[in-house]
């Protein structure tokens, strides 16, 4: 496009009192073409079946303005609108590459429509993910989602809001990080196949109006707004994209403004989002109040919604036709035409043969990627899911040991006085729990411990206690009392390098939550392929038992939610000498495969020190030193087996409290002349499959003693793992009534007792 007699120069401002150039001008006008073609093709594949997802950003195209204000570098979560923004951000960082070193706003923008190089791969990724192809560069095919580790634009699900706050994790672990490296107290981390972002990065988060009324919305706001005000820095830029209606929902006028101004903590700009010169100013403005003072923003946009809520949507039903014109008077694409045109840069005819020339090129990629191969069985599909490289745990654990030798070595007193862990005698699970924190700080220099009085209480059961006092406020802090935050924080570190684990306070606490492990941590590897993990250790406190304190909300067996999440690690220690190992390969495995593990500690066991009779130290064990690591390590998904008496007439299989009650038993019809195998599950997830089938062959018989309930509980997982694996032996189930736990000593009539599995056995052997 030829500027006219008198057009304003391409680089100067492209209109008075802007300081958005011509030539960004020109650039961000191919990107929202190219944002808009991709709607247009994702309807023309849909229409032959080729096509699998068509809600688009007809209307909010004005936000590629926004990644024109932003650096390539500052990373992005995305909203499901923001394909102007993915389509800018792919020609800046292209842009970005050519001009290595220059980092000021206003010059991170897209380059002229010369080069469309950059849009036409923006298309391709785009086009691939509507069509579901393994080719795709960050999902392969498992969703279509904007993402790319070389763009720093993070996948995120179409839940609503749920990404909010993982980008408030983000944005945290960029500045804890950023002041950690700075004092040299903790070296900056690396990603696995990926660079860390710039100590000075903010992030961006794009979503709709109607999802401010989210509860991860709201919980990623308050969390922010509580930082803060609580005097912590955090360096992230909220971006609302209101455009007035949720599917067929109008967001009530006025509404969507006035929450967020009302926020505390978080600075309030706000633009017309279909002019994108005002779109552009705003943003520059926005971003370098966050950049310079770490804090959080918001960003609101006023869009319009083009085409409907997707493509099977009639908007007819729901909108007038008045309503409908008054959205399509405000085009983006013909506003920023106009601008255009108003500068002397192009004519309507030029800008015209611009866009049938961009969606010819779109078009032409949409026929390109409609050979691609789609993903291709079972085991395709899950490779990214949850790596397992038990070697690789086995050797990070040996090398853990080594660096927790010698002069560090004083670091792992916490909780002990002066002894070290080893010198303090046998230790309660709760207390080895205790010394396995303080190793793990001590070996995994990313690591961070926290949750709801974490800190300076040391837990409610004392689990953390000292941890604090040994490595300071910037490992092991307490947060606000929001479990949606919590895992949101753990989420972030996670993605930028560090090691968290989080703790839920109890198991019940979860449930507020559970979205954040199932949709968010579960699915990063899944939908990246690698290229982005969150690695995390949650610790919760939970199931029953617990004497003089209780009911369903401190008492809870629901764990059903957490062995339904694909690819989730779910470890159960029952007594102390297992426990340390367990948490060091949940360490290990977050570290090294990215996993995200789940460590259930039952709160009954905490402070247990005997089994078969008062004062026999029997649950107890001694804190095993470093060089002992290597030869108690417990990978993750096998079980532990007891032989309790010597003949071998029954298996019991069971995991938590069950163990201990299950011991008892076994001891009692030992003297009565029966021997018994003693399952301890370990890890509800995976499921140590191979030592339950081997070890019920092994004897005939098998009583599966569940402490969760009939419904849903661990139990039917064991007992189709039995029918899977071809076990013919005989088999019986123990578990807790499908009930809530009632408060006192009621709840004993709801659990499994030690009766019962005593008289489960007989009734079993008696067959």
């Amino acid at each position: 496009m030829a500027p006219s007699a008198g057009a304003r120069p391409p680089d100067g401002p492209v209109r008075d009192g802007t300081t958005l150039t011509g030539d960004a001008a020109l650039g961000l006008f191919d990107a929202q073409l190219t944002s808009r073609h991709l709607d247009l093709a994702a309807r023309w594949l849909r229409s032959f079946g080729e096509g699998y997802y068509t809600i688009g950003s007809a209307g909010h195209e004005g936000n590629a303005a926004v990644a024109a204000a932003l650096r390539p570098t500052d990373p992005a979560l995305l909203h499901y609108r923001s394909g102007g923004f993915y389509s800018a951000r792919a020609a800046q960082a292209r842009a970005a590459q050519s001009r290595a070193g220059d980092e000021g706003p206003g010059r991170h923008t897209v380059p002229p429509n010369g080069d469309a190089d950059p849009l036409a791969d923006a298309a391709r990724d785009v086009l691939r993910g509507v069509i579901a192809s393994a080719e795709e560069p960050i999902a392969g095919g498992r969703h279509k989602v904007f993402g790319n580790a070389d763009l720093h634009v993070i996948p995120t699900t179409s839940t609503v809001a749920s990404h909010l706050p993982r980008a408030v994790g983000v944005a945290f672990a960029i500045e804890r990080l950023r002041r950690t490296a700075a004092t040299g107290r903790l070296p900056r981390p690396q990603l696995d196949g990926q660079s860390p972002w710039p100590a000075d990065a903010i992030v961006v988060c794009s979503f709709g109006d109607a999802s401010i009324n989210h509860a991860a919305a709201t919980a990623a706001f308050n969390t922010a707004g509580w930082c803060d005000h609580s005097g912590l820095r955090l360096p992230a830029l909220f971006v609302c994209e209101d455009n007035g209606i949720g599917i067929s929902v109008r967001s009530p006028s006025g509404w969507v403004a006035t929450a967020l101004r009302s926020r505390p903590g978080i600075k309030y700009f706000t633009a017309d989002g279909c002019d994108a010169a005002a779109t552009y100013d705003v943003a520059v403005e926005a971003a370098a109040w966050v950049r310079r003072h770490r804090r959080p923003a918001v960003l609101h946009l006023h869009m319009v919604r083009l085409m409907g809520h997707a493509g099977a949507d009639v908007e007819t039903a729901y909108r007038t036709p008045a309503e409908i014109q008054a959205d399509l008077a405000r085009d983006p694409l013909v506003a920023t035409g106009r601008l255009l045109v108003e500068a002397g840069l192009a004519t309507p005819d030029e800008l015209i043969s611009r866009y049938d020339e961009v969606g010819w090129q779109v078009r032409k990629v949409a026929e390109e990627v409609l050979g691609e191969p789609k993903l291709d069985g079972a085991a395709e599909i899950a490779a990214p899911l949850a790596p397992r490289r038990p070697v690789r745990v086995a050797r990070a654990i040996a090398d853990a040991a080594s660096r927790a030798l010698g002069p560090v070595a004083a670091a792992r007193a916490t909780g002990f006085a002066d002894k070290l862990p080893e010198e303090a005698g046998p230790l309660t699970l709760a207390q080895t729990i205790n010394a396995a924190l303080a190793d793990g700080m001590v070996t995994h220099s990313g690591m961070v411990a926290f949750g709801e009085d974490v800190a300076l209480k040391g837990g409610v059961y004392g689990v953390t206690k000292g941890l604090r006092d040994r490595f300071g406020a910037s490992r092991v802090f307490d947060t606000l009392l929001d479990e949606t935050s919590i895992l949101g924080l753990g989420l972030g570190t996670g993605l930028a390098g560090m090691l968290p684990v989080p703790e839920i306070q109890y198991l019940a606490y979860l449930h507020n939550a559970e979205d954040q492990l199932r949709g968010e941590a579960a699915t990063m590897q899944f939908f990246s392929r690698g290229a982005y993990r969150n690695p995390m250790v949650v610790r919760i406190a939970g199931l029953a038992y617990q004497e003089g304190f209780g009911g369903h909300f401190h008492n809870d067996n629901s764990v059903a939610v957490l062995r339904d999440v694909p690819g989730l690690v779910v470890a159960v220690p029952a007594r102390a000498d297992d426990a340390a190992p367990m948490l060091r390969s949940c360490l290990a495995s977050a570290a090294v495969d990215g996993s995200v593990c789940v460590f259930l500690e039952p709160i009954a066991l905490y402070h247990t020190r005997d089994l078969y009779a008062d004062g026999d130290g029997e649950w107890l064990a001694p804190y095993l030193p470093p060089a002992e690591w290597a030869a108690s390590h417990v990978p993750v998904g096998r079980a532990r087996v007891y032989g309790v008496g010597s003949a071998e007439d029954l298996t019991i299989i069971t995991f938590g409290n069950g163990v201990r009650m299950s011991l008892r038993v076994a001891a009692r019809l030992a003297n009565e002349g029966v021997g018994s195998r003693v399952v301890d599950l370990r890890w509800l997830s995976p499921l140590p499959v191979a030592d339950i089938v081997r070890e019920s062959a092994a004897t005939g018989r098998v009583l599966v003693v569940d402490e969760t309930r009939r419904s849903g509980g661990v139990g039917e997982g064991v007992v189709a793992a039995l029918v899977d694996g071809g076990y013919v032996g005989s088999a019986r189930r123990i578990a807790s009534v499908d009930s809530f736990i009632p408060l006192g000593p009621a709840a004993r009539h709801v659990l499994v007792t030690e009766d019962a599995i005593t008289q489960g056995a007989r009734a079993l052997l008696a067959r």
